[in-house]
């Protein structure tokens, strides 16, 4: 008898950002294994009495490796529940390599990152017109390195958007990135910590010069995302350009374009 894995998203922090389809997995499991120091404690509400609920903080990749394999080979529902999105910034393809050979069934439930919910927390757009239409979810290089090509300074000369992740304790070499790919001092950096939870959540605005000393006179050393590009602070601005969705010059299928007298 064989069970099923899900690898369901949380979300950033709060409970009620989980997707429908996530909660639903969470209240049909036979076991549940989270991630305890990022996933809220309020979505094991939603667990059956019957569930048997383990934290994974303290486990290597073998150890998760074998509790989810384990529970899937004795028929259960076993549901891996990580913070954000399964598919970003996690381990799901080392994790999920082990359940393929044994042929136990694996679904993937996908979440709200961080990314969103920190643009959220700011009131921020991270695309405007002829602003940029592209974002770019990143990190800055630590211990784990880069690919070849994707250095930050590399990625900071397109001028788009930049969602950095996992870089909270990197801010001066964060900072001489930006510089080194073409950005100013001046430019505006947004640090969200710990977006969506409640009573945690904090916005920060400062500017790439100002960006270390800033976060540390502020107190955040960790569960932060940093935002930057050409599109933070447009609320505020003149607008550089109109959306042409929304434009009465602009047909498409659903309308009809209006034509100036």
């Amino acid at each position: 008898m064989t069970g099923a894995v899900w690898f369901v998203g949380a979300g950033p922090g709060a409970a009620d950002l989980i997707t429908v389809r996530g909660r639903d997995c969470v209240a049909d499991a036979d076991a549940l294994l989270y991630a305890g120091s990022l996933v809220a404690p309020e979505l094991l509400a939603w667990a059956p009495e019957h569930c048997e609920i383990a934290d994974s903080k303290g486990m290597t990749l073998e150890q998760i490796q074998d509790w989810l394999l384990e529970r899937a080979r004795a028929g259960m529902r076993v549901v891996r529940l990580q913070p954000g999105d399964p598919g970003l910034y996690g381990a799901f393809v080392e994790m999920v390599r082990p359940l393929d050979e044994a042929g136990v069934p694996v679904q993937l439930v996908p979440g709200v990152t961080s990314a969103m919910a920190s643009a959220a927390a700011a009131g921020e757009s991270l695309t405007v017109p002829e602003g940029t239409q592209t974002v770019i979810f990143t990190r800055v290089e630590g211990r784990t390195p880069m690919p070849d090509g994707e250095a930050l300074a590399d990625l900071a000369r397109h001028g788009s958007t930049l969602c950095i992740y996992l870089s909270i304790t990197l801010l001066e070499r964060l900072a001489d990135a930006l510089r080194a790919g073409g950005w100013p001092d001046e430019a505006p950096v947004v640090v969200v910590h710990r977006a969506s939870w409640p009573d945690a959540e904090r916005v920060l605005r400062t500017c790439v010069q100002d960006l270390a000393a800033d976060v540390r006179a502020a107190g955040i050393s960790s569960q932060s995302m940093i935002l930057v590009g050409p599109t933070l602070g447009a609320r505020s601005a003149p607008p550089a350009a109109r959306s042409r969705l929304y434009d009465p010059s602009f047909g498409h299928r659903f309308r009809h374009r209006q034509r100036e007298e």
